[in-house]
């Protein structure tokens, strides 16, 4: 993995991690509904934004790799395996 993506992604993880906490904080203190969905919707956004910076890493290194080794069929089956996880949403 690059350096810079994974910086960059350790660095939201430990971001996601205090927005667990608070959530799990939230619901302790039988917080509003809709503000515990409204936290709960931060965190998926942010672990989206860490999947992209994962999926952009793979393509640039990984698949770019593969395919200058000729295993182009390999790639596609990553790539399509990633967008099918992506359409199970």
């Amino acid at each position: 993995m690059k350096d810079a993506i994974k910086k960059n992604i350790l660095h939201r993880l430990k971001i996601i991690e205090g927005q667990v906490r608070g959530l799990q904080k939230l619901t302790e203190e039988d917080t509003y509904c809709v503000d515990i969905i409204s936290q709960s919707a931060a965190v998926k956004n942010a672990i989206s934004g860490i999947e992209n910076l994962v999926l952009d890493n793979h393509l640039s290194t990984h698949v770019v790799e593969q395919i200058k080794a000729g295993k182009e069929n390999q790639a596609i089956k990553e790539i399509l395996a990633v967008y099918k996880l992506s359409k199970r949403r």
